[in-house]
């Protein structure tokens, strides 16, 4: 199960989200997600636990708990989107323009 994890402190690691996320069972990976350009967390991050049971266990265990002095959201993630959901691309006119 794949799980998306918010509103964490700049603070949080991969390692710390991972020993948060062990209380409730195996932790196949744990990733906070970083800024390229700043090499800074961008406040979320993922888990992945092997089993439906642990996952749902650890959702309901840490959902609105506080971790690294922050209060987390946390809920299944869902898939990616397909499309481009910010917007740029298609469309358009063309043609030239000429002075």
């Amino acid at each position: 199960m794949r799980i998306y994890v918010g509103n964490l402190s700049y603070g949080t690691d991969s390692d710390s989200l991972r020993q948060a996320f062990e209380e409730f069972g195996t932790v196949e990976s744990s990733d906070v997600i970083m800024d390229r350009n700043t090499n800074r967390s961008r406040g979320f991050g993922f888990v992945e636990m092997p089993s439906d049971e642990e996952g749902k266990a650890a959702i309901e265990g840490l959902d609105s708990k506080e971790l690294d002095s922050r209060q987390i959201n946390v809920n299944e993630a869902r898939p990616r989107r397909d499309d481009d959901s910010r917007g740029g691309g298609g469309g358009g006119g063309g043609g030239s323009y000429r002075y």
